[in-house]
């Protein structure tokens, strides 16, 4: 046998990665060199003093940093291998597995003694296939042999098992996919608020009818749902010849729509399925948001964790906190022949069910917020808090909003309410709730005149003490007294209250936000709720909720570990009122004792006297009126706030007479449902 074709049949055998030994670096070579076959054929001398040929282990790993990125460029391939066939491969083997990448670590480099002319390299792969613990893992290897002319130049065999152990070129990957049980969500004291509902899936079969059919059904059903007839016809004439193109999801029992009509269509039909759902179709649904099947946004922005056709959220909390309720899916990938009669199983995961999500609200309270604002035209919201926790037990935004959450992302003028604030700024500069202040029919400010509401009582102006200007709302007391309350002290009394515009409360919210910065009427709107004062009924009940606590509240609709806490998808930033966030000042005991009395003096006395009878202890309020528009079209925003026992509660309607007219039954109605 001559020395080339002993050396050809060593390379034959390092292919095999069951028998190499490990490369010996240069002791290697110095073996090979004094060995009896070289000094015969090379002579002692020129052993002695030739350079020392290059290593595999470079190589080895420019091939493994190919397997990973899909870029063959740097490695150098056997002779008559087409490198753009070798990224082709590799291309399609992975292709079923897109969007998911391996990381490829080269695990070394082995030879046999015998002939250092050839080495085999070993690669692990590892694919981080979800956000589980448990990767899929394994190990390859490719065969190398050096350059016959060039010694410093080691080549690598391409075979696909150098991507996947055992595949084959004909050979693609799969991934097959079963989503776990989405977690539930879950209200106050466990009760049950989102779980799987039985659900119609209505629309149009293209198997049950034929063209013409298609079209004609697809436009009766859109009218019968009042849809776009047209939009939906399309729809349906663009979808695959067998298709079912859904028009509606229905829950079952839903009053709405009536299914026996609706598939009466000829080419219409229903399929059962299930889906998360609350008890009704509007408890708490901007809050809560919606579960579907996932866009191509979501799917894209996932990274691989969610696929095409999964059901994920698509809004609220259930978009917000999607990574915690979906849990994971049960993943196979396999590798299947091109007629997919051949399997072969690669990796397996078991699904990991999606956890329960919690949250603080009661599911009576939001039921009846929810109803009492039914017939409320202009966008209306009740909050109720929990005081003593912070814990949101009602959020309801009325049907006005067009399923905006009005409740804790509305921002608007608080109007008179927020002199709450104000109060507590002219008690921390010495004021009392005796202390007497000034409220004429009217007070001036740089040219611009500011008056009392119209029917403010006339027995109330003069001189009177803070807790008749408070129960009355004398904007004009409140106004007089501004030097007294610079804007600096309206922005720490509004955040001692918890009104601050850069709350991170893990779920999207608003709570309010004051001008850090005014002068003249700007700083003379501000005493009394408008300018650029901004508030959302979430932040006044928490103004509410503050007081009656004695000390600053934080108001906490979910409750997850620190750890699962997801990114907030649509918190909105602080408007544009230059209302830079100050450090917290804390409200003490006595302020906060002497705005209970301030606000009960709203029920004695002032506006709110109505709810004296109320059932359930005493409850303190304040009215507020805030008016918009240009001034040939003035409306009003209103409001009521008031605190009994450990509830809080803010009422708004976004046009309205007057506070008190027109939130405060809406509050009163409330409260009586509340008290059971």
């Amino acid at each position: 046998m001559t020395l080339d074709s002993a050396r050809d049949a060593a390379r034959r055998d390092a292919a095999d990665p069951t028998t190499p030994r490990p490369v010996g670096g240069s002791g290697t070579w110095a073996r090979v060199a004094t060995s009896a076959v070289v000094l015969a054929l090379v002579g002692a001398g020129t052993a002695a003093c030739s350079p020392q040929p290059a290593s595999p282990e470079a190589a080895a790993k420019a091939f493994g940093a190919a397997l990973e990125s899909g870029d063959f460029s740097g490695v150098e391939l056997a002779a008559g291998t087409d490198a753009a066939a070798v990224v082709e491969s590799r291309a399609t083997a992975f292709e079923g597995l897109t969007p998911w990448k391996p990381d490829v670590a080269f695990d070394g480099v082995t030879s046999p003694d015998d002939d250092p002319d050839v080495a085999t390299a070993s690669y692990t792969f590892t694919w981080d296939v979800d956000d589980r613990d448990a990767d899929w893992t394994y190990t390859t290897h490719a065969a190398l042999a050096r350059d016959e002319k060039d010694p410093d130049v080691w080549r690598v065999t391409w075979k696909r098992s150098a991507l996947v152990p055992d595949l084959t070129d004909a050979e693609i990957l799969r991934v097959t996919r079963e989503q776990a049980p989405r977690g539930r969500v879950l209200g106050a004291g466990g009760a049950v608020i989102v779980e799987p509902r039985n659900v119609s899936r209505v629309g149009v079969d293209k198997t049950l009818t034929d063209a013409a059919g298609q079209g004609a059904a697809a436009r009766e059903l859109a009218a019968q749902l009042a849809m776009d007839a047209e939009a939906y016809a399309q729809r349906v004439a663009g979808a695959g010849e067998k298709a079912f193109v859904e028009a509606i999801v229905v829950r079952e029992g839903d009053p709405a729509y009536n299914l026996a009509t609706l598939t009466a269509i000829p080419g219409v039909r229903a399929v059962p399925d299930t889906l998360p759902l609350a008890p009704t179709r509007r408890f708490a649904r901007p809050i809560l948001g919606t579960v579907g099947a996932a866009t191509a946004e979501i799917v894209e922005k996932s990274q691989g964790q969610i696929a095409a056709g999964d059901l994920t959220g698509l809004s609220g909390l259930q978009r917000q906190y999607d990574a915690l309720l979906r849990g994971n899916p049960a993943l196979t990938v396999e590798a299947v022949s091109p007629d997919g009669a051949a399997v072969r199983p690669l990796f397996q995961t078991e699904p990991t069910p999606g956890a329960d999500l919690v949250t603080t609200l009661d599911p009576r309270l939001q039921d009846g917020a929810e109803e009492i604002l039914a017939g409320v035209g202009p966008a209306s919201a009740i909050v109720a808090i929990r005081p003593s926790t912070g814990d949101v037990l009602a959020a309801a935004s009325g049907p006005g909003g067009e399923g905006m959450s009005t409740a804790t992302l509305g921002q608007y003028a608080p109007g008179s309410t927020f002199k709450v604030a104000s109060a507590l700024a002219l008690l921390r500069s010495g004021a009392t709730p005796a202390t007497t202040f000034s409220c004429p029919p009217t007070v001036a400010v740089d040219g611009r005149e500011f008056s009392n509401y119209p029917d403010y009582p006339s027995s109330a102006l003069g001189d009177v003490p803070l807790s008749t200007a408070f129960a009355q709302s004398c904007n004009t007391a409140f106004i007089s007294a501004r030097d007294s309350a610079p804007q600096t002290a309206l922005v720490d009394a509004a955040g001692s209250l918890g009104l601050v515009p850069d709350a991170d409360l893990a779920f999207a919210a608003f709570l309010g936000a004051v001008p850090s910065e005014s002068t003249g009427t700007d700083h003379a709107a501000s005493m009394i709720g408008q300018g650029r004062v901004l508030a959302s009924p979430l932040g006044m009940a928490t103004v509410a909720a503050s007081v009656a606590a004695g000390q600053t509240v934080t108001p906490r609709l979910v409750d997850v570990p620190a750890e699962e806490s997801a990114e907030t998808t649509a918190t909105p930033a602080a408007p544009s009122a230059d209302a830079t966030a100050r450090p917290q000042v804390p409200l003490t005991t006595e302020e906060a004792q002497a705005l209970r009395q301030l606000m009960r003096g709203v029920v004695t006395e002032g506006g709110g006297t109505f709810l004296q009878d109320v059932p359930g202890g005493e409850v303190a309020a304040k009215t507020g009126t805030a008016q918009f528009g240009d001034a040939a079209n003035l409306q009003n925003h209103v409001w009521m706030i008031a605190i009994q026992g450990d509830l809080a509660v803010a009422v708004f309607v976004d046009v309205g007479e007057y506070g008190s007219t027109t939130a405060g039954p809406l509050l009163e109605d409330f409260l009586r449902y509340a008290a059971g």
